[in-house]
């Protein structure tokens, strides 16, 4: 499921700052590795990740390798939990209805007078 791939593409802090360096423009490959305390072939397996998430395009030129931000995979991870948190707070809304009845004093019937 790519909304997997998604999630745990995302799941990594160096990949998620690669991300927000690509949300800037197109980039070489040693650009976006440079900053970073890890050596150029840790962070291209990161960028592998991430090609495999769809979350990064590549793009060849000549001998040099430029990467782009491919939102579409965010997006659709965004949607999918604006979902979740509408349907949980749903639940939870009528949960706490739900208590907020069997916890309240019951009503005064016909006939009853108060104490």
């Amino acid at each position: 499921m790519s909304l997997d791939k998604t999630l745990a593409a995302l799941a990594d802090p160096t990949r998620r700052a690669i991300l927000r360096k690509l949300s800037h423009g197109e980039m070489r490959v040693t650009q976006i590795a440079q900053p970073f305390p890890i050596s150029l072939n840790s962070v291209s397996k990161h960028i592998r990740v991430l090609e495999r998430a769809r979350l990064v395009r590549r793009r060849r030129e000549g001998r040099e390798h430029r990467l782009s931000l491919n939102p579409g995979p965010v997006e659709e991870a965004a949607k999918w939990m604006s979902e979740q948190s509408s349907l949980w707070t749903r639940r939870l809304d009528a949960l706490e209805r739900k208590l907020d009845t069997e916890t309240s004093p019951p009503s005064r019937r016909h006939g009853q007078f108060p104490d």
